[in-house]
């Protein structure tokens, strides 16, 4: 049997820390393996214990969840961080994604559907909610769109530029820019967020 995928959930809230972790630890293939209600005791944990996944709030006292993001990124690049927050707007969005958290959760989702966000960033993929995709890729502009759809596709810059006639380094300027708007780190990122949002049209 494989390994199960260990969390560590950071939330200043005794009772959501709870209840989060008896949903999550129901799941066979998932472990629990320690709480944290600050930023500072997240980093500490993280270290320590180097989990797969530590779901993050964004609204803890001390470093808060977009500071902690940042030095769980550069100390324990390993693990992957997924925000779980009260708060639905892309500004934080953006910013915790530009401080390295790979997903973005709302609370008030399913518990079933945390646990299958887990195993999906776990495994190296992107979540963000429908409505938060959705505004992110309207940053980009139709030009933009339209490169980043070839990429989802599997296309190479050379095959892109061939398709809507333009020389390979231009397409290599685009996916720059591309990146730079949805604040991930690589083109397969970019590609799996607009795949999400496409597969919920």
């Amino acid at each position: 049997m494989t390994e199960p995928i260990r969390i560590v959930i950071a939330d200043d809230h005794p009772l959501f820390r709870e209840g989060v972790s008896h949903s999550l630890a129901a799941e066979p293939d998932l472990a629990v393996v320690g709480q944290a209600e600050s930023g500072e005791e997240t980093l500490r944990l993280a270290m320590d214990l180097v989990p797969d996944v530590v779901l993050l709030d964004i609204g803890m006292p001390g470093w808060g969840g977009l500071v902690t993001v940042e030095k769980l990124s550069q100390a324990c690049p390993a693990t992957k961080v997924v925000m779980l927050t009260a708060y639905d707007d892309e500004d934080r969005l953006l910013a915790a994604f530009k401080g390295g958290a790979r997903g973005y959760v709302v609370k008030g989702v399913p518990a079933r559907d945390l646990a299958n966000i887990v195993r999906l960033v776990a495994a190296g993929d992107v979540y963000v909610s429908r409505s938060l995709a959705a505004s992110l890729l309207s940053e980009l502009s139709e030009r933009e769109r339209n490169i980043l759809s070839l990429v989802a596709e599997g296309l190479t810059n050379r095959e892109i530029g061939e398709r809507v006639h333009l020389a390979e380094k231009t397409v290599k300027n685009h996916m720059t820019n591309i990146l730079g708007k949805l604040r991930v780190r690589s083109r397969v990122e970019a590609a799996l967020l607009a795949a999400r949002q496409n597969a919920r049209k």
